[in-house]
């Protein structure tokens, strides 16, 4: 097991990653409740408020994994949330989400998020390896996770219906002794 008990700040260029506050809730909803990320996440289930607030209000408490909001730094409001969470013992791997809202998309944010989560993993750990899924019809994250060295690994095919479609998840690892190689030329 991994402990994550310690929330950490990450100051970036554009971003700051830090634990979730109260005033923070608002702008998650609207992530949320975007059709953009719905569509990205695949997300099925109706937004429940009160859950969803009780979900963030306790994610500063949880040991074995690291929920943090994405605040863009020009305009200091929370425009997502990264996520390392699903520990794997057989692998000692984790598994890395991120979530950009309205507010944060196409400047570079969720690059920039993904990369300094990364960074500060491997750095503050012992994993092996860190593990994600992304859905075939959004090549900009499938963009962003490649140039942050994640490799796929596999396919799960037809794993999404959207709109009659069915939409393949593409499963990618970024392994630490890769993630040392790239980290050493930045």
């Amino acid at each position: 097991m991994v402990d994550l008990s310690e929330k950490p700040v990450i100051v970036g260029d554009k971003i700051i990653l830090r634990p979730f506050k109260q005033d923070d809730f608002p702008y998650i909803e609207e992530c949320l409740k975007d059709p953009e990320v719905i569509k990205l996440t695949g997300s099925t289930s109706e937004f429940d408020r009160e859950a969803v607030y009780h979900w963030y209000s306790t994610r500063n408490e949880q040991a074995d994994r690291l929920d943090l909001a994405i605040v863009d730094s020009s305009q200091e409001i929370v425009v997502g949330e990264v996520v390392i969470n699903l520990y794997d013992e057989k692998r000692h791997s984790m598994n890395f989400r991120i979530l950009i809202g309205p507010r944060g998309r196409n400047r570079g944010l969720g690059t920039e998020a993904t990369r300094r989560i990364i960074d500060y993993i491997f750095k503050n750990t012992t994993l092996h390896q860190i593990t994600l899924s992304v859905y075939d019809f959004n090549p900009i994250a499938k963009n962003v996770y490649k140039k942050a060295g994640f490799v796929v690994e596999s396919i799960e095919e037809n794993e999404l219906e959207f709109e009659g479609e069915w939409i393949d998840s593409i499963n990618m690892k970024l392994t630490r002794e890769e993630w040392l190689l790239i980290y050493t030329v930045r």
